[in-house]
Parts: C-alpha cells; structure tokens; sequence
C-alpha cells in the first residue's frame, strides 16, 4: 500500500501494526503523564489495566520478587496483544494484527528465549539435565522419556504458543467475512424472498462479533498466562 518496489514497502497488516504500536504509547504516555493520587477515569482505567496484569498474573504465579522482574515483559505481552486482536472488529481495518504469522512467532520467540535465560540463570547447572532427565525416571527410561522431553518442552511448546494465538484470530476474521460477505450477497444480490437470509446472517454477524470481543481478550490472557507459566517452571526450586 505504501513504497511498493522499496525494501520499505508496507502491505495492508503492516500499517495496522504501525497504527497499534503508535495508539498503545499515546494511550499509556497521556494517561500516565500526570499521576494523581485521586485518579482520573482515564488514570484509573490504566491503573486497572497495569494491576490486573501485575496482580492477577504476574504475582499470582511467580510471586511478588520475580513477578516484578518479568512485569514489563508479561504487561506488553498482555496489552499489545489484545490492541493488535481489536482492530480485527474494528470497521475499516476489519484484520487483525495477530492474524498473520508474524507477529504471534515474534512474540513467542521473545517469550521462549526468555523463560529459558531465566531457567538457565537461576539453575546453571540443572535447568537443562532436569527438563531433558526428570529426577526419579529409572536410567534406561532415558531413551524415551528424553526425546520426548525435549520435543513437547523445546520444540511443540513456541509452536503451540504461536499457533494458539494465530489460529484463533484466523478463524475469527474468517467467521466474521462469511456472515458479512453473505449479509450483503443476500441484501444487494438475491432475488425476491431470498433477501430474508440477510436477517439471518446479518443476526450470526453480530453474535460472533460479540464472541470475537470475548476472544480478543481471552487470547491475551491466555498468552500472557501461559508465558508466566513457563517461566514460573523454569524459575521452580525443583530445577
């Protein structure tokens, strides 16, 4: 859409991304600018954001010394996410940030070399032994239990958590385009009494776009949850 033929060109998800990114700071540098102890609605409304993620995740899982550590990573996880889910309901942008590959493999890949820094740092010697080789496994189990270890913990673990994310926002757009594509076939192409489907369709639209508002926030949860998860494993005594 813009500089087409440059190594600067940007397709249509690009701009979407830039126009996040660009929202998200404006939103947190405006609304924290000027702290108060009575906090405004705007101050109030961050506040509520920033605990949630800080209490409800972060804390709750990794305690209060670690779950300040790994704030910052888990809140931008949490908020960029659910920003770049949104603009998939959003008229005119109708695509939502996380919908193609990128973004979710980018933000998986930050969060597996993450929990594996901090697995590494705070158990140098046994994080790997003991994610590979499971104390109390009888030595000849080894040769199953070991692979299979390494495949579900390095390998299937940043898949699934790409394609969680991926896969839930695809399938959202994809509903969302059926049932209005279908609406305007039936209001503005259909013969006589066919038109009527329209209502129909028009009704499913509106459902799965509450559906996709309920999803926008649970993907963001559920991605940030799970990266706290797995850093709460890696960070555990037992290593």
């Amino acid at each position: 859409m813009l500089f087409a033929g440059t190594p600067f060109e940007l397709n249509r998800i690009m701009l979407i991304r830039i126009l996040v990114a660009v929202v998200i700071i404006l939103i947190f540098t405006l609304g924290t600018r000027r702290m108060k102890v009575v906090p405004g609605r705007g101050q109030s409304l961050i506040e509520m954001g920033l605990d949630f993620v800080r209490v409800g995740i972060a804390e709750d899982l990794l305690g209060k010394k670690d779950g300040k550590r790994f704030l910052p990573i888990l809140t931008t996880f949490f908020f960029m996410i659910i920003a770049m889910n949104f603009t998939g309901v959003v008229p005119g942008l109708n695509l939502a940030g996380t919908a193609v590959i990128g973004v979710p493999l980018l933000l998986a890949a930050i969060a597996y070399v993450t929990w594996i820094y901090a697995g590494l740092r705070k158990h140098p010697g046994k994080f790997l032994r003991n994610a590979l080789f499971p104390p109390g496994v009888p030595w000849p189990l080894y040769i199953i239990v070991t692979p299979i270890e390494f495949i579900s913990t390095f390998l299937v673990r940043p898949v699934t958590h790409t394609l969680r994310l991926l896969m839930n926002m695809i399938v959202g757009h994809l509903l969302l385009v059926l049932f209005f594509l279908a609406t305007s076939f039936f209001f503005f192409e259909a013969p006589g009494l066919y038109k009527l489907f329209g209502i129909g369709t028009l009704a499913f639209a509106f459902a799965f776009t509450l559906l996709e508002l309920l999803v926008i926030v649970l993907q963001a949860y559920v991605f940030t949850i799970l990266t706290a998860v797995y850093l709460q494993l890696a960070l555990a005594d037992e290593h």
